[in-house]
């Protein structure tokens, strides 16, 4: 998501059935290791899945990120291609978050006076 000074990205695990967040993780880098650290915590805090599905994005595909996968002994399933149906229930609560949260406190902050100087 574009931000004033950059990008921010969101790494989050979600129950298919339930669509609950079971972690997330923010960062302002494309490294695997904010997606591991979620995946770490959702597997600590809840039960092992039978299959993990994510997109193809190079945080998935890394060594780091499939080797906590298949050290729990969980399959890894990965979006084909295109397939934005597979991960619209991440991309709608990121589109909350951005809206509901992100766009509202950025105008509420402009709407804000800034701090005043005294006048001489």
């Amino acid at each position: 998501m574009p931000m004033a000074r950059g990008f921010v990205y969101l790494a989050a695990v979600v129950d298919g059935y339930s669509r609950r967040v079971l972690a997330w993780r923010l960062s302002i880098t494309m490294e695997a290791d904010f997606c591991v650290e979620a995946l770490d915590e959702a597997l600590a805090r809840h039960d092992r899945p039978g299959i993990f599905n994510t997109d193809q994005g190079s945080q998935f595909t890394s060594r780091e990120f499939t080797a906590v996968l298949l050290g729990a002994g969980t399959a890894i399933g990965m979006d084909g291609k295109g397939a934005w149906r597979d991960n619209v229930s991440v991309e709608r609560l990121w589109r909350s978050i951005k809206y509901e949260e992100i766009d509202l406190r950025a105008m509420a902050q402009s709407a804000k006076p800034g701090p005043r100087s005294a006048a001489t």
